[in-house]
Parts: structure tokens; C-alpha cells; sequence
């Protein structure tokens, strides 16, 4: 009995030890995991396509994605992300969250030769896939991307990438924000090539000069340490995508905005080609907001690139060699040796591609007008940049004419496919979500020999000839006090002429109701 005793005894005691060993082990690897957090694994909400608009090289602003520095955040604001992240997973719930994989291709860079990569968030089960390119215009000598590189570094290297991102507007994965693409698998292309995604690598290097000129200073030398890579970016990104499943794709969308936008139209034809070589047999489309630019009107110092002045197709015919670029190839042929610049215009190289494409373009575009110097929202303005905003508006309207699928209202401002409320924007009463979803359902049908659906519309443009006519449009801010401003606020403080404009100031109420029934 004594015996029994201490044999019951001596359990219990082994029993106390390996429970208490057992909670420490756990507490060792919560305080392990935690701490591996500090190291920058951190979820990131961000809108994608709000934040800085800083100006790089004087010939356009950049839109950020909301994610100021690249770091992503830290303190109270991850430790906030991490338990929502945590919540969303308990409930069962689909979350927004896409994380880095670093391209394996590790010869393919960014500028500064870190590696380059992308954000990917899976749906199980889903055969659709839409890539997206990050916009932020580019750099075109050696001066301009030093200055990118010292006030935006996270366009040109990966060394301050959060380890995760959540998605809005199309990226966003909440069928209440994003109805028809929800649930497709989403990767996020960060732009960090700066070449409007057309480089194929480092630039060749300068002639050798004449003997005895070797210490001259060449004006047309325009050599930097950076390396521009942004074709090859897209192309590895989909090799990497192979064993992911995108070779089962059935419908694969390569979207973009701004900068993305105008490289979308750049590429969509090689990914076409590249998945078709991969034995994919998926339909390629392209998507394109506000990459559709017009060449500019300003006049401008005829020392490019000798000042940042350069006008944007200065900038591309510069760049294009420093980027060693590439454009499609039957858009290409259209144009003499050095004319290449003109196939990073919309309405120059659309007829030339294959792929179908849909355009989301503002009619009056913030960073068209601020190629020409044009900054909205209670700047003044002359008579002559009035009649410029007006005559874009129509201009803009001329080169869609021919566009298949397009949704173009008639506002001031830049980029919207990746806005928390882009369901809000309308044109003749259709949401641009609901025109995608009518433009899906025709490529469907077609694809399957069917007849398309009647009143679906997806070629969307708006009537109105004014800035702002349109009732959904966002709303104006007043630079200075960042206070709301109307349309006829707007027209007042840039210092217009009501009455020259065939408009009493006592009649202001008219105006608005006008324009905002499409006068």
C-alpha cells in the first residue's frame, strides 16, 4: 500500500512538471513570434492610390499608394492591423491581405539592384487572375533619378517593402467594395523600374570618345548606375506564377494606373504571348485608368535635358534609350527609327493591339493638366489654360471614339480603379464596376459563340462639356483651406468671368443645376 502511494505520488508530481514545461515551451514561441514582427512583417491597410503626389523631375506628380516611405507602419497602428487580420480569420471571413514573394529570377531588379517582386493574395479555386502595375511616372537622366531616388526611394528599390498589403477598390477582396472581382487571385506589381514598365535592362554604354577629347563633357551622354528593368519585372513575375496555377487561368486581366496604366498598353500583347508559350489558354484583357495621355501643348526649354523642364515626350524619347525600352512591335513599325516615343500614347497605339482593353480615363485629367502647368482647385487662371481645359475635355473625347469599352466622365482628377469608392463614380447612371461586369459578360459571350446581352453598356462617355458636369464626380478641394468647393466656387476663385462665360454671378444656382444635368 505504501508502495502504491509513492508510485501515485510521483506521477502526479511528473505530470505537474511536464504540464508546466509544456507552457513554457508555448510562451517561448509566442515571445519568439512576436519578436519576429519587429523586423517589418507588418500588414499594411492602405488605399492604394491615395497619399503624396510628389512632383519628380518637374514633368508629372507622382500618386502614391498610400504607404508614405514604404515601411508600413508601425506601433499601435500594426498592432490595430494585426488583431483586425486576427478577427477576420477566427470569423471566417476573406481578408484583403496580400504578401511579398521576391522574384527567383534574382538577376531581374529594381533601380538600385534590389530585388524586385510582388504582393499576391490567392482565392482557392478561382481561374481568374488580375495583375496590377503600380503608376508613378519616371526618371530619364541620371539627375531626375537621383532626385526620385532620394525623395521616393520606394519607386526605385524594395529595401523598405512591407511584408504585406491590403488591396482596395478592383484589389480589394470584399464582395460589398469590389462585386465582380473579389474573388479572383490579385497581384500587386510595385513599380520600382521607373521606366513606364518598358525596360529590358541596362542601358549600352557611350561610344568611346575621339583621343585627346577623352575628358570633353558629351551633351548626349546620359549613363547612370540604375538599372531599368520593368518589361522583364512583368515577365518574370508570371513565370513565378506557374506553379501558383495561372496557367489554368481561363481569364487573365493585367490592370494598371497611370504610369501602370500606359504600361499595360506597353505589354499586354507580350503577356499574351508569354502565357500562350506556357500552354495557358486563358483571355488576356487589359485594363487601363488614366494611362491614356495626350502629347502636350506647353512650350518648353530647348535645353532638355539640360533642365527638369522636359516635356513628357522629351522625357520618354530620353528615356527610352537610357531604359533601353521596348514597345509592341506592330505599333513600332508604324514609325521611323527614333519616333518609338509616340507608342507610349493610348490613342497612337490601341488600333495596333490585339488584346481587348478597357479605358478609364478622366476627361480632364489632374496630371494631363499639370503637364501643362494647370494646377485645379482655387489656382488662378488665364483665358488661354481655360480654353485649353475645354478644348481637352473634347480632344480626349475624339481620341476615344473608336475605344470598344471605356468609361470616361467628365471630372477633374486622376486614377480610380483602386479608390475605396469607386463604386460611386457613374456615367449616364452605369457604375464603372457594373460597366467591367457588362464588358466581361460580351468578351464571354463572344468567346462562346453566343449573342451578347442587350442594355449592358460598357462604352461610356460623358456629354457634358464642363469640368465637374457630372454629379458623382469627386468632390473639389480648395488647396489652401482644404475646404470643399463647388463648381462655381471653382470658377470664381481662379479668377474666370462668370459673365464672360455667358453666365450673370446672380444666376450661379442655374450654373450648377446646368452642368449638373449635362449642360
Amino acid at each position: 500500500m505504501k508502495l502504491l502511494s509513492q508510485i501515485v505520488f510521483l506521477l502526479l508530481i511528473g505530470g505537474i512538471f511536464c504540464q508546466n514545461n509544456r507552457n513554457a515551451k508555448a510562451s517561448g514561441k509566442s515571445t519568439k513570434k512576436s519578436g519576429g514582427n519587429q523586423g517589418g512583417d507588418v500588414s499594411t491597410e492602405v488605399e492604394l492610390t491615395s497619399g503624396g503626389t510628389g512632383n519628380t523631375g518637374g514633368t508629372g506628380n507622382i500618386r502614391g499608394t498610400g504607404n508614405t516611405g514604404g515601411t508600413g507602419g508601425t506601433g499601435g497602428a500594426a498592432e490595430s492591423g494585426r488583431e483586425s487580420t486576427a478577427g477576420a480569420r477566427a470569423a471566417g471571413q476573406q481578408t484583403d491581405e496580400m504578401r511579398l514573394h521576391f522574384l527567383k529570377n534574382t538577376q531581374v531588379t529594381c533601380n538600385d539592384g534590389t530585388a524586385a517582386g510582388f504582393y499576391l493574395k490567392e482565392f482557392r479555386g478561382s481561374r481568374r487572375w488580375l495583375l496590377f502595375l503600380e503608376g508613378g511616372w519616371c526618371c530619364y537622366s541620371k539627375e531626375t533619378c537621383d532626385s526620385r531616388y532620394q525623395n521616393i526611394p520606394r519607386l526605385m528599390s524594395s529595401l523598405m517593402w512591407p511584408q504585406t498589403k491590403r488591396g482596395t477598390g478592383i484589389l480589394s477582396a470584399q464582395a460589398e467594395e469590389n462585386p465582380h472581382w473579389y474573388n479572383a487571385n490579385i497581384v500587386f506589381i510595385p513599380y520600382c523600374s521607373s521606366d513606364v514598365w518598358s525596360g529590358t535592362g541596362p542601358a549600352p554604354n557611350p561610344p568611346p570618345r575621339p583621343r585627346g577629347r577623352e575628358k570633353e563633357r558629351d551633351r548626349n551622354a546620359n549613363t547612370t548606375e540604375y538599372t531599368f528593368m520593368g518589361s522583364l519585372i512583368i515577365r518574370e513575375v508570371i513565370k513565378d506564377l506557374v506553379p501558383k496555377g495561372i496557367k489554368q487561368a481561363k481569364v487573365v486581366m493585367l490592370s494598371g494606373i497611370s504610369a501602370g496604366g500606359t504600361g499595360v498598353l506597353l505589354n499586354i500583347e507580350r503577356v499574351a504571348s508569354q502565357l500562350e508559350q506556357l500552354g495557358a489558354e486563358a483571355q488576356v484583357r487589359g485594363l487601363v485608368d488614366s494611362g491614356w495621355f495626350l502629347q502636350s501643348k506647353l512650350q518648353r526649354s530647348p535645353n532638355c535635358p539640360e533642365t527638369v523642364s522636359c516635356s513628357p515626350e522629351d522625357a520618354i524619347k530620353i528615356g527610352l534609350r537610357l531604359w533601353n525600352g521596348v514597345v509592341p512591335d506592330r505599333c513600332r513599325q508604324l514609325y521611323k527609327r527614333g519616333e518609338e516615343w509616340q507608342c507610349f500614347f493610348g490613342h497612337n497605339l490601341y488600333s495596333t493591339l490585339t488584346s481587348p482593353l478597357f479605358i478609364v480615363q478622366w476627361l480632364f485629367d489632374e496630371e494631363q493638366l499639370r503637364m501643362e502647368n494647370i494646377y485645379m482647385g482655387g489656382q488662378s487662371l488665364s483665358e488661354q489654360q481655360w480654353q485649353y481645359i475645354q478644348n481637352l475635355g473634347r480632344e480626349l473625347k475624339n481620341t476615344l471614339t473608336d475605344v470598344t469599352a471605356v468609361f470616361a466622365p467628365s471630372c477633374l482628377s486622376h486614377t480610380v480603379i483602386t479608390k475605396s469608392n469607386w463604386m460611386t463614380f457613374q456615367v449616364r447612371g452605369t457604375s464603372l464596376p457594373r460597366a467591367l461586369h457588362c464588358w466581361d459578360r460580351n468578351l464571354e459571350a463572344i468567346r462562346n459563340n453566343r449573342t451578347p446581352a442587350k442594355g449592358c453598356p460598357f462604352h461610356l462617355v460623358d456629354t457634358c462639356q464642363w469640368p465637374q458636369c457630372n454629379p458623382t464626380c469627386p468632390v473639389l478641394m480648395d488647396q489652401a483651406t482644404q475646404q470643399e468647393l463647388t463648381l462655381v466656387q471653382m470658377l470664381v476663385a481662379m479668377g474666370l468671368d462668370l459673365q464672360k462665360l455667358g453666365v450673370d454671378s446672380q444666376d450661379a444656382d442655374s450654373l450648377v443645376s446646368m452642368v449638373s444635368n449635362g449642360g
